[in-house]
């Protein structure tokens, strides 16, 4: 496999599982020093086990992406052991909430703790992967959006208003920063299959897949092959974007 990533130092959130493991598994195949931050101490360490027995060593913080003190400490501590430098940070940290309830049967505190994760992290995990970037000015962020966050997912109320928020701010700060070689991106997948959606209500992942022409969840690897090419050197003309992985149920 190509090197693309040879020397740059690479951060993905919730890269212990699912969408964020594997991108941490291809990042540091092609190069990169990858650093995962996930909330799970046994996850983080045995996916950095599997790793080093394939060959492929990463390093590992427990960090709670809502937590603006963990998120700004961690990613200071990236930098220091990295020579100063970050060079891309992919943020797939998330959580789905209720799902198959609608709007009058959500708590309040569900709802809070969709969004302190899904916005409150994107935005302190974009906010501080900057902040690091802008010194050399060079700089890949990716955040993870939804197609729930486009069309809305029914009985995803607080999912998918998450996932519009996300949105919002990735449109504002890739233009704030669109001079400065830092791109800021996200990607709005439909259901892929992970561990996170075999844990939904099957009645929901059914609803959610007739949508898709394709008539098909999206894998692993083609989510991952999306992920490393935004935030590569190849992808220099795009910021502020929303890239669509949907199987065709959204083609704007």
């Amino acid at each position: 496999m190509e090197k693309r990533f040879e020397g740059q130092i690479a951060v993905v959130t919730g890269g212990a599982d699912g969408i964020g493991k594997s991108i941490v598994k291809r990042l540091a195949t092609e190069g990169a020093r990858v650093t995962l931050f996930d909330v799970n101490l046994q996850k983080a360490e045995t996916t950095a086990g599997e790793l080093a027995e394939e060959g492929i060593n990463v390093d590992y913080e427990i960090v709670d992406i809502s937590s603006k003190r963990q998120v700004k400490s961690s990613i200071a501590s990236v930098v220091a052991r990295n020579g100063g430098n970050l060079d891309i940070m992919i943020n797939c940290a998330g959580i789905v909430g209720p799902t198959s309830t609608d709007i009058e049967s959500v708590s309040m505190s569900d709802f809070d703790k969709v969004f302190e994760v899904n916005v409150r992290g994107t935005f302190l995990m974009t906010k501080y992967a900057v902040k690091a970037m802008k010194k050399n000015g060079y700089g890949r962020i990716l955040n993870f959006s939804s197609i729930a966050g486009k069309e809305g997912n029914a009985g995803m109320s607080p999912y998918s208003a998450s996932k519009s928020a996300v949105i919002g701010l990735v449109k504002a700060a890739g233009k704030e920063y669109a001079t400065t070689g830092i791109t800021i991106n996200a990607i709005a997948p439909a259901v892929i299959q992970t561990p996170m959606v075999e844990g939904i209500d099957p009645a929901q992942v059914e609803y959610m897949t007739s949508r898709i022409p394709m008539k098909r969840c999206g894998t692993l690897e083609e989510i991952t092959s999306l992920s490393c090419w935004i935030v590569s050197p190849e992808a220099s003309y795009n910021t502020g974007f929303i890239f669509d992985l949907t199987g065709g149920r959204a083609v704007y």
